[in-house]
């Protein structure tokens, strides 16, 4: 799918994990990176896509140029893609709109329900819009699902189990994603999007009790207009199933529907182009659609602190 109008795009957090796949989603609609800003410099990854984007450690100078781009004819830049750490991405997408762009951040939006308030305010000022990458919810399983849940009575509750083990060594215990203060803790860092997937098909929270809550694992219950979720987290290799453990595979996840397996481990790779061409074609997620997973993890941290 190709757009007609070539648009200019930045990157905030170009030596993450995630960054690659924006790098690749921004080439795949032909768009082109010209400006990258991150405080580590091992970036080479960039040569793979846009060996031409200038590279900023520091966020002054990197602004800097945004605001020299934005003062030109033909240079501003359009959008800002945000990977940074969860804590800075309110400060990032404010960034990004002063600048003239649109931003288009990784979820969690924000951390706390308050600050979507506050970008609500900016958006309006600017002219421009926040888009979030809700990327499950462009799952063609997932997809199929929401139709089936929608095509059934609304009085069926359905009885979900949620489990997903994503191994993480100790490097993540000493990086910002193990401080609670810099990512929301374990539920936010890799709960969050099931919980937006789960809250799109199943309808808003009515109750949320976590149950357990550890640096490496959490489990509770969420209640769902439509749903009744039993949920556990982990990035402790000692938690998976022993099956799967025996095939030295490091990630399990698993979803089951009144006690039949949901299967959707499969068509996960292009999520990120397809949530690209949904945006730029004007029908991204914004800032409402991020809004009852941001409550739901807020919710859980402000139990277990």
């Amino acid at each position: 799918m190709t757009h007609h109008t070539q648009h200019k795009f930045a990157l905030i957090g170009a030596a993450g994990y995630i960054a690659p796949r924006h790098m690749k989603a921004i080439k795949d609609t032909n768009n082109d990176l010209v400006a990258a800003l991150d405080p580590f410099d091992s970036v080479g990854i960039i040569d793979s896509y846009f060996p031409n984007a200038h590279f900023f450690t520091e966020p002054e100078r990197f602004d800097r140029h945004l605001d020299k781009l934005r003062r030109t004819i033909t240079n501003k830049v359009d959008y800002v893609s945000i990977c940074s750490p969860n804590y800075l991405h309110d400060a990032h997408i404010r960034m990004a709109l002063r600048n003239g762009a649109h931003a288009i951040c990784e979820k969690p939006l924000v951390l706390n329900p308050w600050n979507l308030d506050a970008l609500a305010e900016i958006e309006n000022e600017s002219g421009k819009k926040i888009y979030t990458i809700l990327q499950l919810r462009h799952h063609p399983a997932i997809i199929a699902l929401r139709e089936k849940v929608q095509r059934l009575p609304a009085d069926h509750i359905f009885d979900i189990q949620l489990e997903y083990i994503t191994s993480r060594g100790s490097w993540y215990h000493r990086s910002w994603k193990g401080n609670i203060e810099k990512s929301g803790g374990i539920a936010t860092n890799i709960g969050v999007h099931f919980f937006d997937m789960l809250t799109w098909i199943f309808g808003n929270p009515t109750e949320n009790i976590v149950t357990n809550y550890a640096s490496d694992r959490a489990s509770g219950k969420l209640k769902l207009q439509q749903a009744n979720v039993n949920w556990f987290l982990s990035i402790n290799s000692e938690t998976l199933p022993n099956e799967v453990k025996m095939k030295n595979k490091s990630t399990y996840r698993s979803l089951s529907i009144d006690g039949e397996e949901f299967e959707f481990s499969e068509g996960f790779t292009d999520l990120h182009t397809v949530s690209y061409n949904n945006i730029l074609s004007g029908n991204g997620y914004g800032l409402e659609d991020a809004r009852a997973s941001i409550n739901i993890v807020h919710e859980i941290r402000k139990q277990v602190r």
